[in-house]
């Protein structure tokens, strides 16, 4: 969001922060608590959910070091529109929402990164109705196995083996279900050969048969 800056002007925009340490679980804020500035990640990782009236919580977005937090209540005045919490130890930079609006009209190209940021995440959110909508738990399951498959597995002898980043139940957050039908889906996918499961270790046996399971119809 900041790459076009001077090194003068990032100075500027540095005296303007302040620094926030958050403990992994710590509350960042909470769905609809009033916007009071721009949070950017420097170190750590940032959970963004919304959860139910039944207390069922879906995942949004996983943010990263350099990745600003929750931009549009800066510019629409509104109130959050979802929750946020540290996973781990996190420092966060933080800038008042005056500060920062006064900063985008001194530096109208930061204003237009912004724009960028939001739009992303706006087709990031379409992508995730679109899995809620047209998919079942089971093929939402199988692609993300495939994909961290694809980005974390080791090709071993019995087959393409990896370690689940997270727990059944936020993986069950993160795809918009609940823990039980995690786990007896993994379960399925063993007794059908498809998968070797061992808490978190993941042994894909069958990546071509596991690919197809993602054409099946819902």
């Amino acid at each position: 969001m900041f790459s076009g800056l001077s090194p003068e002007e990032l100075r500027t925009l540095a005296a303007r922060t302040a620094r926030k340490r958050l403990k992994s679980g710590e509350l960042l804020f909470s769905e609809g608590e009033p916007c009071h500035g721009l949070h950017i990640i420097a170190t750590g990782k940032v959970r963004i959910f919304k959860t139910s009236a039944s207390g069922r919580e879906q995942v949004l977005a996983v943010n990263q070091p350099g990745e600003s937090v929750a931009e549009l209540p800066i510019f629409d005045g509104g109130v959050y529109p979802a929750s946020a919490v540290a996973i781990e130890e996190t420092q966060i930079a933080f800038i008042s929402r005056q500060d920062f609006q006064s900063y985008c009209l001194e530096h109208p190209q930061v204003a237009l990164k912004v724009l960028s940021v939001v739009g992303a995440r706006l087709r990031r959110l379409v992508g995730i109705i679109e899995e809620l909508s047209f998919t079942t738990i089971r093929q939402r399951l199988v692609a993300t196995l495939l994909k961290f498959a694809q980005s974390e597995g080791a090709q071993t002898g019995q087959g393409i083996e990896f370690q689940l980043p997270s727990t059944h139940q936020e993986l069950a957050n993160q795809l918009g279900t609940v823990r039980e039908l995690i786990s007896r889906n993994l379960m399925r996918l063993q007794a059908e050969g498809l998968l070797e499961v061992e808490a978190r270790r993941i042994v894909v046996k069958d990546l071509k048969g596991l690919s197809a399971l993602l054409d099946a119809a819902p």
